[in-house]
């Protein structure tokens, strides 16, 4: 559950109009691979901003790509068609 805790602090402090990869959280925690924050984003996600964790190539959550666009472009996100420009929109923790 360490580790759960841990993916999801990192995605509460993911700024409204900005993103961060599933790669990129587990690169910053220094452990665990993107399948792996999947994973805990499916399970127990809901309660943090979501929408904010994309794939490298900038697409949304599938199953859910119609909420999660709604919500990044309510946010002012930067994007390309239905996916997510990656280069312009990508944070990183402090």
């Amino acid at each position: 559950m360490e580790y759960v805790e841990s993916v999801l602090t990192v995605v509460e402090r993911i700024p409204p109009g900005r993103v961060m990869t599933y790669g990129a959280i587990a690169e910053y925690l220094g452990r665990g691979g993107p399948r792996q924050v999947g994973t805990v984003m499916a399970r127990y996600g809901g309660g943090v901003p979501w929408h904010r964790v994309v794939a490298a190539n900038g697409r949304v959550v599938p199953g859910h790509e119609e909420e999660a666009l709604q919500r990044l472009r309510s946010e002012g996100t930067p994007l390309r068609g239905d996916r997510v420009d990656v280069h312009l929109a990508e944070w990183w923790p402090d």
